[in-house]
């Protein structure tokens, strides 16, 4: 098996991973906290755990309003899901497999709870203060926001090489 191969399905267990645990996660807040009823647990000065359902995706965009835009958002999310997966099987280096990786198993989290509550369950809030950063997040969110800002460091700061044996001789000058 090609070091590519096991790559991509360290890549495949990975995504699986994010899945698993933002779920699992998802789950305990949902059922073992309570959090929709509790509504708010304090962790620490800066940090809470806040139960919210978020109908749109990124940054509350394209809220779902409707039973059919609920479908259409687990439409679109879906494809770019499977664009992500097989751009992840395109890969051979184990660093941009496990940003996309990253981006799919988060992506597969909050599409189950899209398709499965009709919203994503947002629950973590970072705040100091009345300032808040972000918008209140999950693991899905937080794994996808991570694979992206890999993938787009790697293609600005990484350059590939060129192999100077595909280089052509310059002959001298005479």
């Amino acid at each position: 098996m090609s070091r590519a191969v096991r790559n991509r399905i360290a890549g495949l267990v990975f995504a699986l991973a994010i899945f698993v645990i933002d779920q699992a996660f998802k789950d305990w807040v949902r059922n073992g906290l309570d959090l929709r009823e509790v509504g708010l647990v304090e962790i620490l000065p800066f940090f809470d755990l806040r139960w919210t359902q978020n109908y749109g995706v990124s940054l509350g965009m394209l809220t779902a309003t409707s039973v059919e835009m609920r479908w259409i958002l687990v439409a679109l999310t879906s494809a770019i899901a499977l664009f992500v997966f097989v751009w992840m099987m395109r890969e051979r280096k184990l660093v941009d497999i496990a940003a996309l990786a990253l981006v799919l198993g988060g992506a597969l989290g909050n599409i189950r709870d899209r398709f499965q509550f009709g919203y994503v369950i947002d629950y973590a809030d970072l705040h100091f203060g009345e300032f808040r950063p972000f918008l209140i997040f999950n693991i899905a969110d937080a794994a996808i926001t991570v694979g992206v800002v890999i993938i787009l460091a790697r293609s600005l700061l990484s350059r590939d090489k060129p192999d100077p044996a595909n280089e052509p001789e310059i002959a001298p000058e005479s």
